[in-house]
């Protein structure tokens, strides 16, 4: 399988509580587990998160490992579930090294993983995970979840650059695979 879903986390797979530092406040979106486990059947799966948390001092990068582990456990997607996560620790103000929207993540895994990049996608709900996957030359879909001001944005971003945009990641993940399949 070389063709793969590059996944931002927080309000595209879990609701953003902001600033999570503990496996408790994991809550998956409705229908994401379901999704996931049909797409793994079709494209491997990555983990893509920015977590400015990390480099703020709020939390360490274990409790961030930590969530993530719940998230897994939520998911519980067939072996072997992501091929791969990235947490990203910088803050905005940092010079970003897989903070979104670096490609670097994407372009490593691409070329490491012998992934076709015009069968992956980046999918998320912000700018930022939009651009990353435009500047690794991949796909980018949006997750318009209509909620706040990066969300304007973000649908902005997608119309003005002809992008893919669907209201949750179920529906994305089902176009991606009739497309596949076609």
């Amino acid at each position: 399988m070389n063709s793969a879903l590059f996944l931002d986390r927080d309000d595209t797979l879990i609701a953003d509580a902001g600033y999570m530092s503990s496996p408790g406040q994991i809550k998956l979106l409705p229908g994401v587990a379901e999704a996931l486990r049909r797409a793994s059947a079709h494209f491997r799966l990555y983990l893509l998160t920015n977590q400015s948390g990390i480099g703020r001092g709020f939390y360490t990068m274990a409790d961030a490992v930590a969530c993530n582990e719940r998230l897994i456990e939520l998911l519980d997607l067939p072996s072997p579930g992501f091929h791969g996560i990235c947490i990203a620790p910088e803050t905005p103000e940092e010079p970003p090294v897989y903070r979104k929207p670096s490609p670097r993540y994407i372009i490593e895994t691409i070329e490491r993983d012998n992934l076709d990049k015009y069968r992956c996608h980046m999918i998320g709900d912000r700018v930022s995970d939009l651009e990353s996957g435009l500047n690794a030359g991949i796909q980018s879909i949006l997750i318009d979840r209509g909620t706040g001001e990066s969300g304007k944005k973000a649908l902005a971003f997608a119309k003005d650059h002809s992008l893919l945009v669907f209201k949750t990641l179920p529906e994305a993940v089902d176009a991606l695979i009739a497309a596949a399949d076609e």
